[in-house]
Order: structure tokens, then sequence, then C-alpha cells
């Protein structure tokens, strides 16, 4: 039954979808339900599937879910690229123990990725749906769930310890890591306990939280940050690093701390302006971008970075600065107007001007594009009108496309 539901036909039209299943040869014989509950759950599933396309991609169409567990369940690309981690440090680490696995989509990731995985989960129904996975993806010979409370859980039991603790209570996402379920302390504590862990965490995690036994990533996927990983002992390699996860095939780009370097100097705009990945601008990393691309900040407060070469770097977005000017809507919408600008994306940082009514306000019409960017430089709120910045290989091919 569910295999056939397209969730594309259950969103148009969900009362004939229903009403056609109802009636259907399949029956719900040697199932403790109904065939009313039957068909419930599996409109239920084939929409959950089809949200959860997004994360999993076709996997999607094989797995089973919760609401709340695909809520929360690591993105696929996340869960991989993690589990490469852990597979980096076999044979020391073969058996892993994954404590609050949810529905278990790092638990499948670990195993795929040829480590023997036992998952916990003080869930019964949701530990019941990760066995479901872990049969559908016909991983059953290295991976189990079983019931339990993680906090019970020895982790010198696994040569390897992840967790991920639930963020999400009956009020909607939790925000305060001290009230994740586990709360911060036991889940630091049982990492601590580990020759080898990792703890999954929201990435608005307060650095101060951050032990001092543990490296922290932030890691973001095609420019959205998803979230942090501290890793512990044998995982544990540099204080603070971004990761950037690219959808488009490409090789990650990591960007780590260096001690060595300073404040980054500050200048006014130069040629370009450099918008650091957000994973950068979490993990503190915003000095490290401004030095690869040889930039200073526009002011020391607001990560946005300013120089006169475009450099080729995956950790900032590049624009080129066509003009500056003290922020004022008659002034900017004048501007605008001039250039015959009829499309504009705003984007802003250490500003308090209201987008949304910034752009109803602009009132523009005109067949070309721009980018403004609104902040202050010290107390002076300026806004810069830019472009998108051609990388310097674009800029050679349309070169010589040109010469041609």
């Amino acid at each position: 039954m569910l295999d056939s539901l397209d969730p594309a036909e259950i969103d148009a039209d969900p009362l004939k979808v229903a009403t056609r299943l109802r009636h259907a040869p399949e029956s719900a014989d040697g199932l403790d339900v109904s065939r009313s509950e039957l068909v419930s759950a599996a409109l239920t599933q084939a929409r959950l599937r089809g949200r959860a396309r997004q994360k999993f991609g076709a996997m999607a169409e094989r797995m089973f879910f919760t609401p709340n567990g695909l809520e929360q369940a690591t993105r696929r690309s996340v869960a991989d690229y993690r589990a490469r981690r852990f597979a980096a440090a076999l044979p020391a680490v073969t058996r892993v123990g994954d404590l609050c696995c949810g529905i278990g989509a790092d638990l499948l990731a670990l195993a795929g990725a040829g480590l023997t995985v036992e998952g916990v989960d003080a869930d019964p129904f949701t530990a019941a749906v990760a066995r479901a996975n872990i049969d559908a993806l016909g991983l059953s010979a290295r991976a189990r769930v079983r019931e339990g409370d993680a906090t019970s859980t020895a982790p010198g039991d696994y040569d390897a310890v992840f967790c991920d603790p639930a963020r999400r209570g009956a009020r909607g996402r939790v925000f305060d890591p001290h009230a994740y379920s586990p709360p911060w302390t036991a889940v630091t504590l049982l990492a601590e306990g580990a020759s080898a862990a990792c703890i999954k965490a929201a990435p608005g995690i307060p650095h101060d939280l951050v032990p001092d036994s543990a490296g922290a990533e932030w890691i973001s996927v095609d420019g959205d940050v998803k979230e942090a990983a501290l890793w512990f002992g044998t995982l544990y390699d540099v204080p603070r690093r971004a990761t950037l996860l690219r959808g488009d095939g490409r090789e990650p780009a990591t960007i780590v701390a260096d001690p060595a370097l300073g404040a980054p100097p500050v200048a006014p705009p130069g040629r370009y302006l450099y918008e650091p990945d957000g994973a950068v601008i979490r993990a503190h990393l915003v000095a490290e971008a401004a030095a690869a691309v040889g930039g200073a900040l526009l002011d020391p407060h607001i990560a946005y970075i300013t120089a006169d070469q475009l450099v080729d770097t995956p950790f900032c977005r590049a624009y080129e600065v066509d003009d500056v000017l003290p922020f004022s809507l008659k002034r900017l919408r004048a501007a605008l107007r001039g250039r015959r600008v009829g499309t504009v994306t705003i984007k802003k940082r250490g500003s308090a001007v209201d987008v949304e009514k910034l752009r109803r306000d602009l009132r523009l019409s005109g067949p070309k594009s721009a980018v403004v960017i609104l902040t202050r430089i010290g107390d002076r709120p300026v806004c810069l009108l830019c472009s998108e910045a051609r990388r310097p290989q674009q800029a050679d091919r349309a070169g010589s496309a040109e010469r041609a």
C-alpha cells in the first residue's frame, strides 16, 4: 500500500486517495489495526517520505519516519560525512554506540561506512522505526537497536560513542542545551567517558558550553548552517573548524583555527566584499577567512570582509562593489533607479532596517538586478550597491569568449 502512494497526489486531494485505499483489495488481516487505521498510517508515512526527500534523497522512499524523528534527523550528506570521520579511525574504532539514535539517520550512515553500530533510544516506538529502517536498507548484519536510557549506558562498552540529544519537546524546538534530553551536562559526561566520541548539537551552541576536551566543528550544506559537532578523545584533532558540504559533488571544504592570527585588520570598502559562510561565522573563523583572501573587516564587530582582489575561496561569497552610500531611502532609491534596477537582493548585518518594508518602499522597476548590502561602519549606517563577482575562472572564460 505505502509504496504505491505519491506524496504530491496526497497533498492535491487527500480525501480521494484515502477513499481509494479504503476500497482497495489489500486488507489489514493479521494486523492489530483496522482498515482505517492502516490507511491513515500509510498516508502519514507517504507524506513524511515526501518531506524526507530533501534530507535523504531517493533513500527516503525506503525509510520510515515519525514527525519529530524526521525533524531532528541528520541530513544524509552530513551523516555520511561524519560517518567517514568515524571510519577514518579504523581499526581502532570498529564498534560504535549511537546513543539517542532516533529513527536511525546517523546509525545507518555509520553502518554504511563499515562500522558495527548499536543504537539506543528510550522511546519504544522510535526504536522500532529505527529497526525498520535498518531492515529496509539491508544493514541488519552491522546494526541493531535496543531500548534504553542513554545516560545509564557505559561508554566503555564501545570503541566510540555518538550522541544526538533530543532538541524537541512537547512545545516544539528546545534552544537551551541544558533542556536537551538528556541534558547537556549528562551528554558531555558520556562523551568524556568514552575513548572516542562525538556529540551533535544545534549550530547556535554557545562557545562557552564547548568543553575544553572537545574540538568543535560547525557544518553547513550549500551555505545553510545545519549543526555543530563536538569531537572527543581520539577523534579530537583541532579546537575549532568549519566544514562546508556542497551538493554539487565537490569535496568538503574545511577551515581551521589559526592560533597565530590576531584580530583581522579593518579597512574602508575596497573593490570586493566577501560574505563568510555561516559555519565560518559560527566557528569564529572570520579572521582566518579574511587572511585567506588578503582582506580586512569593514567594521571590527561585523563579519563583512573587504579586499581589492578577487580570490576564489569556498568560505565566502564574493560581490563586486559598485558604490558605497550613506544609508537613506531616498538616496538608495535614486541610485537603483538610475541603474535601471528592478530586482534587488537585500542582505544586512549590523543594520536595524526592516528589509521587507525597505523592499516595498523602494518601488523599483527596470530590467536589471543588484545586490544591496546594509551594514554599518563604526556608527555610520551604510549601503553597498553590489553585483555578483565572477570567479577568476569565469572571468578568464568570458575574456576568451570575447577575444574569440
